[in-house]
């Protein structure tokens, strides 16, 4: 799916840190809330629906790897479209268990969620020197967890919540997309140049990125 293109105003400066930075939270956004229109009609069998949305939401993830595939190799666009990939049927499986009533199957579903995240903390850490090991884990912590929350709405079928939950999970994607736009941003200053309200550190590092990272967990599941 293509994104909504906002046009700059004659006041505002286009910029390409600026622009990565929108695109991003628009697919991310995107992604949440047509992850709950698979799920919801995965819940209600409608199947139709379900091919429709389950269409849109791959082409979304296609998308968010090429952002990822413009600033690093190929490789590492193909490694993140196949973990993309992978949690969204985690998701999948999730709201099919939740709705049979199958609470070992949502805590596989859980585990293998929990496996995404460290593996696409793997694999953008170990890309990007700006963003330290288990901090992208943490990023999509919340994900994970207001998603499934909405999967566990729909199949309770309280539409007002489910919607309210979904809400807040896309509100909640700009602390995903923020912090990973602009360490690539930092990581590459010759490619997208300083991005406004990013003042950088001594060393090169946007100072946006380090307060806008969460505090990787520790090994005891917590975080110091």
């Amino acid at each position: 799916a293509t994104p909504p293109v906002l046009k700059a105003s004659a006041a505002m400066t286009p910029s390409p840190a600026s622009d990565l930075r929108v695109n991003m939270n628009l697919l991310v956004q995107e992604h949440v809330y047509l992850t709950g229109a698979a799920t919801g009609a995965a819940i209600e069998g409608r199947d139709a629906d379900f091919k429709a949305a389950a269409a849109e939401l791959d082409q979304n993830g296609v998308a968010i790897s090429k952002s990822i595939g413009s600033v690093y190799v190929p490789d590492a666009e193909a490694q993140f479209l196949q973990i993309w990939r992978a949690h969204i049927g985690f998701f999948v499986d999730y709201a099919k268990a939740a709705a049979g009533h199958d609470d070992a199957g949502k805590q596989k579903a859980l585990a293998n969620l929990d496996g995404y995240r460290n593996d696409i903390d793997a694999l953008l850490t170990g890309a990007n020197p700006n963003l330290p090991k288990g901090s992208v884990a943490e990023l999509f912590k919340g994900h994970v967890e207001h998603l499934t929350m909405v999967i566990d709405d729909q199949v309770a079928g309280n539409s007002q919540k489910a919607y309210t939950d979904l809400q807040m999970a896309a509100a909640q994607s700009h602390m995903i997309a923020d912090p990973l736009s602009s360490a690539i941003v930092a990581q590459f200053p010759d490619k997208f140049g300083p991005a406004m309200g990013m003042p950088m550190q001594g060393d090169g590092m946007s100072t946006t990125v380090t307060n806008m990272l969460p505090a990787p967990a520790s090994a005891n599941g917590s975080n110091d």
